[in-house]
């Protein structure tokens, strides 16, 4: 009879004395948290390895820490599209796992509850999220950048079924590497951060543990996806030193710089937009202040609009009309920031908000059901209209002195 394992890819290596024994699986699984369960019950092992970061394995073991997240903070530190992308996609598995019934990340859940009953260590292995998530938007142009958060969001309100039997058959070794294979020539700068620099953080971070320590048997719990290029890694003959592995941690840690020219870019607008109105007052007064009052219409107009979209508090929306103008002139404060701060404070979200945040946002209604979630909106969609306004304002600007 074939056992939970028996499914899951499984390749065992002898890494520098240590054997090593890298276990497949799937995100959204039973047969792989059974799988995960069952090598670790054997007894056989003296750490496990998991596919988890110190944020990730944070919100496994502290569900609740998004109830402590500060929203001012997120808006002001301009995390407002990567928390969005985050929810969105952990929205998305959590509405498979709900056709499934099982949580996802079950199979790490499993990995750490039996390290924590067996007394054994459990080692993070995996990039910081936002390490990675910064270093994918470094590699892509903005625009596809926005299609990525849209692809994110389109999946989440998909309402194509996924058995649990597609997912298992994903995790065949040799349809698993065709589609990464193809993927990757198709998208290079996707794959790149995504997966083939994960690969080489991960056998890195496993060869630092190792090389510190004196394991004898170790299970890593690693997505399917990412068996052959650990793999190939850790077959390296010698195996690299641990400066060596140090170095090529920091290395892949390191987020690209912003672009010069994209921080001088708002600026660049601000000097034309307020050379235009001064040479349209010095043509003719009627003509500056027709300059003006388009600006302020189409300006606040679509910023108001963004707000209205995301159900903003009728306040907000006249805020969003007021602020977007000025705020567009001033690329140190963005018309998102002013109506998220006033949102939150005409409708401060509860602690209720906070801790049914990630369930409220698997379904379109939950978006702007909760608080948290269109206090979000908010930011974005009033932002995205503040900055369509900018540029359809500065073109009618360019339009009338020509």
């Amino acid at each position: 009879m074939a056992t939970p394992t028996d499914q899951q890819p499984l390749t065992i290596l002898d890494v520098d004395g240590c054997q090593v024994t890298l276990l497949g699986t799937a995100h959204v699984s039973r047969a792989s948290a059974e799988a995960v369960t069952q090598q670790l019950n054997s007894g056989e092992y003296d750490a496990v390895a998991v596919e988890l970061c110190p944020s990730r394995h944070q919100s496994i073991t502290d569900p609740d820490a998004v109830a402590k997240m500060d929203l001012f903070e997120v808006f002001r530190q301009g995390k407002t599209p990567m928390v969005v992308a985050s929810l969105a996609l952990s929205a998305y598995q959590q509405r498979i796992a709900d056709e499934l019934g099982i949580e996802p990340g079950a199979e790490m859940r499993a990995a750490l509850h039996a390290a924590e009953q067996k007394k054994i260590p459990a080692l993070l292995i995996d990039r910081e999220i936002g390490a990675t998530l910064k270093r994918v938007s470094g590699n892509i142009g903005w625009w596809r950048r926005l299609l990525l958060l849209s692809g994110f969001i389109g999946s989440l309100f998909s309402h194509d079924s996924i058995s649990e039997e597609e997912i298992e058959q994903m995790k065949e070794g040799d349809i698993l590497e065709a589609t990464l294979f193809q993927f990757a020539e198709q998208n290079q700068k996707l794959f790149l951060p995504l997966i083939e620099e994960r690969d080489h953080y991960m056998a890195a971070r496993l060869l630092q543990e190792l090389q510190g320590s004196h394991y004898q048997n170790v299970l890593v719990v690693i997505g399917a996806g990412h068996m052959k290029g650990i793999s190939q890694q850790l077959s390296q003959t010698p195996l690299p030193s641990s400066e060596a592995s140090a170095s090529l941690l920091t290395k892949l840690e390191q987020t690209p710089p912003p672009s010069r020219i994209l921080k001088l870019f708002p600026w660049l607008i601000v000097l034309l937009v307020l050379s235009g109105f001064a040479l349209g007052f010095s043509r003719s007064t009627a003509l500056g202040w027709q300059m003006v009052v388009e600006w302020v219409v189409i300006n606040g107009g679509l910023s108001a609009l963004g707000a209205l979209l995301a159900a903003a508090h009728p306040l907000t929306i006249i805020i969003a009309f007021l602020a977007a103008p000025l705020t567009s002139l001033n690329p140190m404060i963005g018309a998102g920031m002013v109506t998220a701060a006033t949102e939150t404070w005409l409708r401060k979200p509860n602690v209720g908000d906070f801790a049914r945040l990630r369930k409220d946002v698997t379904h379109l209604k939950g978006w702007w059901g909760n608080r948290v979630a269109r206090t979000l909106l908010v930011f974005l969609f009033s932002t995205l209209g503040s900055a369509a306004g900018t540029y359809i304002a500065g073109f009618r600007i360019f339009e009338r002195l020509m």
